[in-house]
């Protein structure tokens, strides 16, 4: 009976000390934080020029469709987590689980 509760307790130990494995892949955990802070100031400064162009060149039609999908384009860039929910709203639509 001592003999198997010292056992026991000796595999108890050993798995304790055994350690966990290495993670296999790179961490991406602050990948999208990364690229949205990188692209996010450059995407407001090409918005800017392109529409200071058609401003100067006093072609509003084309400025006015040129702002609507900078504005579209820009809540992807700054919204977290958007398009996962619109990937799971999709899905959901679709009757996918």
């Amino acid at each position: 009976m001592i003999l198997k509760t010292v056992v026991l307790n000796l595999i108890d130990l050993a798995s304790a000390l055994t350690p966990s494995p290495a993670p296999t892949g790179p961490d991406t955990s602050g990948l999208a934080n990364f690229l949205r802070g990188f692209f996010a100031p450059l995407f407001l400064v090409v918005v800017s020029v392109v529409a200071l162009f058609f401003l100067f060149t006093r072609e509003i039609t084309r400025f006015v469709q040129f702002l609507i999908l900078a504005v579209g384009i820009g809540v992807i860039f700054y919204v977290p987590n958007i398009i996962e929910v619109t990937a799971k709203a999709i899905a959901g639509a679709l009757g996918i689980k």
